[in-house]
């Protein structure tokens, strides 16, 4: 009897003890519990971060590692380089860009060429501006231009502004003033002249015809769609063309004694990536099938041509009954030793 006293003695004890021990705690006060919140929302703050960047310093890595991979995969940064290139090689005439004025830059699945464009006029090269185009994966944008030139070709060819006609289609007035304004351009100069012929011709014919002090550069080549200058659908096309000279540049396509062969080598491999090499041209349709086809049936003949040299000589094509018209395009100082 008495152990069992005891042991309520000690719960009584122990009851109060606790009661007491409750009375004495001191809650916190609202601002101690605004100040624990506050903690607790700054500590996960500084958790989220951490993370945050755990992440991303992860994820960026594997996102440069992965996106250098796919442009590396089949060469395809270097196919895509090409096919801009070698657009502007054969749509735009007379103009050529050198490999070491040529730089890419790789982002997150995205690239970025910019080169630097060159046009011959008498016997010296010159920078005629500049191209930066865009990658998204294997998708151009359209190319920025900054051309430095006198007489650019226009932004969107047609009928009414292209500086080379062919001999099925009709003169634009502008044509008229060609030989007028050459007469005009001081003698001690050297000058650019696009060339329309009378009818359509191979290119050694047109060799054969041109006096021997100027320099024929590019070659305007019958394509069939060339008298209409739009494609089956109505879209203005681009004359295609190639240079009409051996091309020492490392870079150039044009390297080779067979320069016809490059341009429907280049025509096919455009052909194969035709919505780049559209992007990348003036013309927002080249219809690289049908005017390919066209050539291989009926060869390579030529309807115009740019040439350069001496101004003084360049007035001699005027006594050519093959040349049907001329547009004059940039003019520089003496340069021809």
């Amino acid at each position: 009897m008495s152990d069992k006293h005891d042991e309520e003695k000690d719960y009584q004890q122990y009851l109060q003890e606790s009661l007491k021990e409750i009375n004495d705690f001191q809650p916190y006060t609202e601002a101690d519990q605004t100040g624990i919140i506050k903690l607790g929302k700054q500590t996960a703050r500084r958790t989220n971060i951490m993370i945050s960047l755990a992440i991303l310093l992860l994820v960026v890595p594997l996102m440069t590692l992965a996106s250098y991979m796919y442009y590396a995969t089949g060469d395809r940064a270097n196919q895509l380089i090409n096919v801009a290139a070698r657009t502007i090689y054969v749509t735009e005439p007379n103009m050529g860009l050198e490999e070491l004025r040529l730089e890419h830059k790789i982002g997150f699945f995205s690239m970025n060429i910019n080169f630097d464009v060159f046009k011959r006029i008498g016997k010296e090269d010159y920078k005629v501006g500049s191209y930066d185009i865009d990658f998204m994966l294997d998708q151009p944008d359209f190319p920025k231009r900054s051309l430095i030139l006198d007489r650019p070709l226009d932004e969107y060819p047609s009928k009414e502004t292209e500086f080379m006609v062919h001999p099925k289609a009709t003169l634009p007035l502008s044509a008229y003033t060609g030989w007028d304004m050459l007469k005009r351009i001081p003698d001690g100069s050297v000058a650019e002249i696009y060339v329309s012929l009378n009818q359509v011709m191979k290119p050694e014919e047109l060799k054969e015809i041109l006096p021997k002090n100027m320099e024929l550069r590019w070659l305007a080549v019958d394509t069939g769609m060339d008298a209409a200058q739009v494609d089956q659908e109505g879209v203005p096309i681009t004359p295609l063309g190639y240079p009409a000279q051996y091309d020492p540049t490392t870079w150039s396509p044009f390297k080779t004694d067979d320069n016809e062969r490059a341009f429907l080598e280049i025509l096919l491999q455009l052909k194969n990536n035709e919505a780049v090499a559209t992007k990348v041209a003036r013309a927002k349709s080249l219809a690289l099938g049908d005017r390919l086809a066209y050539i291989k049936k009926h060869g390579i003949n030529v309807y115009g041509a740019v040439i350069t040299g001496p101004t003084e000589e360049l007035r001699k094509l005027q006594n050519l009954k093959e040349i049907r018209a001329v547009k004059v395009g940039e003019v520089k100082l003496w340069n021809w030793e």
